[in-house]
């Protein structure tokens, strides 16, 4: 499974100290991961995943976030300066999950 979306990225605020940066995915594609990947989850309920923004490609994964309905994508620092992105930039975000 191949997603496409635009994203705002934002500040976990539990680290705002430590700039723990993320981006969400849709609610309606968070819906459908949770239903494809029910029993293959990791810990934490995450979900890996090939991300892509821009020119920056990388294997991390995904996580579930009860306070807004979806899955969160870390975005790290290498990536967000490789990118020119701070929080409250909007993103082109590609995810592919690799553990189905």
């Amino acid at each position: 499974m191949i997603v496409r979306f635009d994203s705002e990225l934002w500040l976990w605020a539990a680290r705002r100290n430590e700039s723990w940066t993320f981006v969400s995915l849709p609610v309606e594609v968070s819906e459908e991961i949770r239903d494809r990947c029910g029993g293959a989850r990791r810990g934490f309920g995450s979900v890996r995943v090939r991300a892509t923004i821009g020119g920056s490609r990388w294997t991390t994964s995904i996580f579930p976030d009860s306070t807004r309905g979806c899955y969160v994508l870390p975005v790290k620092r290498a990536v967000r300066s490789a990118e020119a992105l701070d929080a409250g930039d909007t993103a082109a975000v590609t995810v592919e999950l690799i553990d189905t």
